[in-house]
């Protein structure tokens, strides 16, 4: 590799947190022109995704759970499009870029960090009427369109659809399910004080899991601890259940409760990018890409991969089979282990194992609401849920991003939340269409305006 260093090109499938920050790790760390590194990935920027639910909730702008890769990897070229292969064997990875059209990229050295997408089951119903919580832009959807049941259900006397209108339903109780439901059930009551017709105790939120606890991660006095939260906060809590339809909106359970429902969203689980099908690299029966321990692919040396694609030794336990699981707390520090092997893989130097031991988790149930175990400590309430912001925002990249989320923080605490939907966002040209198109029949009439007394 020394021979090779100055003409060397480092291809980063991948502009998530793993990608970002290998690339942003070798544009400090290696000498100028002694490598060309390119990042592929769908969009200009990176999703710190642990800050969704807040951004859901209105508690976040955001523009400020992104980070643009090309304002932060100055140094770094950028493809926007979407890595569909990689060849190994000739050393390529095709790519269907934003213009439409298909490139290949040559490269010397790669680092697979393509991530996750969220794992369909075959429900009947689940393409047409669910919806992921994985990137900003579904986020922003679920917030609107959260709000906008509240703006429909005020406008309607029929109780079968004003019953539709505010039932709302979580499948999935990981960190990502719980995290979403607490932060958009709370901003949904939070809402409620605006409409003159619709009480708190009108919505229905509901969790669905197949498993007997909720996120495993911290632990079952923990589980039952934060199970109780939420039926506190009058969420329906169903473990050990499935849903068997939703289709057209009726959804099923195994255990024969029935309702129906404008609003699913559809947390349960992740599997490693499709995309990885279409590659020539080793991969174990979960479909994660096998690594060595020093996040080399294994039996290829010049190929890296970090996070939720790759299968990664875990050090920390004594078993020989363990392997690190797909969580932010391991992508955070795979990431930097990352990027210094593959300097030193340029460089000619040992490589570094990846090694962590598991700290704990922390996660929010709303506002001033949290579970935590550090270390063993179990922290619940007001505290908890301050731990999990002081740590995700110190994980937040560039102070930029930190300084802009602290201040909606504040602003949030001294003047409330924004609940204002912004639906027009779901359709922009809607209203031109209707100026600029053929008059449409007028809507059907006859259903009356309803009354204005709170909790009609």
């Amino acid at each position: 590799m020394r021979g090779m260093a100055r003409n060397t090109r480092i291809v980063v499938v991948g502009g998530g947190y793993v990608g970002m920050y290998t690339a942003l790790g070798l544009q400090k760390k290696l000498r100028r022109g002694e490598a060309e590194v390119t990042v592929i990935d769908p969009q200009p920027h990176m999703t710190y995704q642990p800050f969704l639910p807040e951004a859901a909730a209105g508690n976040i702008e955001p523009r400020h759970v992104v980070v643009p890769l090309r304002k932060v990897l100055r140094k770094c070229h950028h493809l926007t499009g979407r890595v569909t292969a990689i060849n190994h064997a000739t050393r390529e990875v095709t790519a269907e870029l934003a213009a439409g059209n298909v490139t290949t990229v040559g490269y010397d050295v790669l680092v697979v960090a393509p991530g996750s997408v969220a794992r369909i089951l075959p429900v009947p119903g689940l393409a047409e009427q669910g919806i992921a919580f994985k990137t900003v832009g579904e986020a922003i959807y679920l917030r609107n369109h959260v709000l906008s049941r509240l703006d429909a259900a005020a406008t309607t006397l029929d109780p079968a659809l004003r019953r539709r209108l505010l039932s709302f339903l979580v499948v999935g109780g990981g960190y990502a399910g719980i995290e979403a439901l607490a932060e958009l059930q709370d901003m949904a009551r939070y809402a409620t004080r605006y409409y003159e017709n619709i009480a708190a105790e009108d919505l229905r939120w509901v969790l669905v899991e197949a498993a007997g606890r909720i996120m495993p991660e911290v632990g079952p006095r923990m589980g039952r601890y934060t199970v109780e939260r939420l039926i506190d906060a009058g969420i329906e809590v169903y473990l050990d259940t499935r849903v068997k339809t939703m289709e057209d909106g009726h959804v099923v359970l195994d255990d024969g409760t029935e309702f129906d429902t404008d609003t699913i969203v559809w947390t349960a689980g992740v599997k490693p990018n499709p995309m990885l099908e279409n590659t020539d690299l080793p991969r174990d029966a979960r479909g994660r890409i096998e690594c060595t321990a020093e996040l080399q692919v294994v039996g290829m040396p010049d190929v890296f991969s970090a996070g939720d694609c790759a299968s990664v030794p875990d050090l920390s336990k004594d078993d020989p089979e363990a392997r690190t699981s797909p969580s932010a707390q391991h992508a955070v520090r795979q990431a930097k282990v990352l990027a210094d092997n593959v300097v030193a893989h340029l460089h000619g130097r040992p490589l570094t194992k990846y090694k962590h031991s598991y700290a704990g988790s922390v996660a929010s149930l709303g506002l001033y609401k949290g579970v935590a175990e550090i270390y063993g400590i179990k922290l619940r309430g007001p505290i908890a849920w301050f731990m999990h912001r002081t740590y995700h925002v110190s994980r937040m990249p560039t102070w930029n991003r930190r300084i802009r989320i602290v201040v909606d923080w504040t602003a949030a605490l001294l003047m409330g939340r924004e609940v204002v939907p912004l639906g027009q966002i779901m359709d922009p040209k809607a209203d031109f269409s209707r100026v600029a198109g053929a008059p449409k029949p007028p809507a059907p009439r006859g259903e009356p305006v309803p009354p204005v007394s709170k909790g009609a």
